[in-house]
């Protein structure tokens, strides 16, 4: 009997990476993308079968769609939607060229694969179709403008297509990251200094102290790659895991949404989205923004 296949985008490092090496070690048949030859090959070098993705480029995203329809014979059990980056900045100083990038990258890519694959899991009447989201789909936070937005229109629309696939076989899940140890904020302090003039901006100081936060966060090199069992043994057990949790704590989530016969229509990860969303549905609207203004 063949394995059942998945599709995994963003396999580069940090959770997609994660999520393709365990998957794989369940007996997965894993397809992993990267947009780099150095990353395809590292992929390819851990026994992992890859293919070339770009979110950004239609043409892209087309010949990923049709190269793994073809490897598998058009019998693809899950996608899970993985890839994307963080634009900091304020939204008065987000260009619309930035803004639009951000979009391309974190939705309308995501949204191009997701309906090119589809008619295959219409077709075996079966499929699973998972959405790794954030905690910022569920409240917005300040200077992280493009990313909230990208974040809750994904949410609307992974809402909307799990309402119109009820009772087609095909299940669609939301999973929202908080804070996951990986290089996210390597690739945003990045995406900060090429993107956004905030050396002339009228805020320059703000910009100047959310670089160094930046900074020290990601650290002077960008995260390992982490299997699962290391992901686990760096996260370790106590007071740590409440605020930023390695990527196994997605792979776990992964493994329900695609093997559950009852999988979730929404899995939060971490104590901050899960308080996140509690504060959300429970608190007065007056509270909440208050509430979320001292993020500042």
């Amino acid at each position: 009997m063949q394995p059942r296949s998945i599709l995994i985008t963003g396999c580069s490092s940090g959770i997609g990476y994660t999520c393709a090496v365990g998957m794989k070690q369940r007996g997965w048949r894993v397809i992993a993308t990267a947009r780099k030859p150095e990353d395809l090959d590292m992929l390819r070098a851990h026994g992992i079968e890859a293919a070339m993705l770009d979110y950004a480029d239609p043409a892209s995203i087309a010949a990923c769609a049709d190269e793994v329809l073809k490897l598998t014979g058009g019998r693809l059990a899950a996608l899970f939607n993985n890839g994307a980056y963080g634009q900091p900045g304020l939204v008065e100083d987000l260009t619309m060229d930035a803004l639009r990038k951000q979009f391309e990258a974190n939705f309308f890519g995501w949204h191009d694969l997701t309906t090119r694959l589809l008619p295959a899991m219409r077709d075996q009447g079966s499929g699973r179709i998972i959405q790794c989201s954030s905690v910022l789909g569920i409240v917005a936070a300040p200077y992280r403008g493009a990313y909230n937005a990208s974040k809750f229109a994904l949410e609307g629309l992974t809402d909307t297509l799990r309402l119109e696939l009820a009772g087609s076989g095909i299940h669609v899940s939301s999973i929202q990251p908080g804070p996951i140890r990986s290089r996210f904020t390597w690739h945003a302090l990045a995406a900060l200094k090429a993107n956004i003039d905030h050396r002339n901006s009228r805020n320059r100081a703000l910009y100047e102290k959310c670089i160094a936060e930046l900074e020290a966060l990601a650290g002077n090199v960008p995260a390992p790659l982490e299997s699962p069992e290391e992901s686990a043994r760096i996260t370790g057990s106590g007071l740590k895991p409440v605020y930023r949790l390695g990527p196994d704590a997605v792979l776990t989530c992964l493994i329900h949404a695609t093997e559950s016969d009852r999988p979730r229509p929404y899995y939060r990860v971490t104590y901050t989205t899960k308080l996140a969303a509690l504060a959300r549905r429970l608190l007065p609207d007056r509270v909440h923004v208050a509430l979320m203004q001292r993020q500042n």
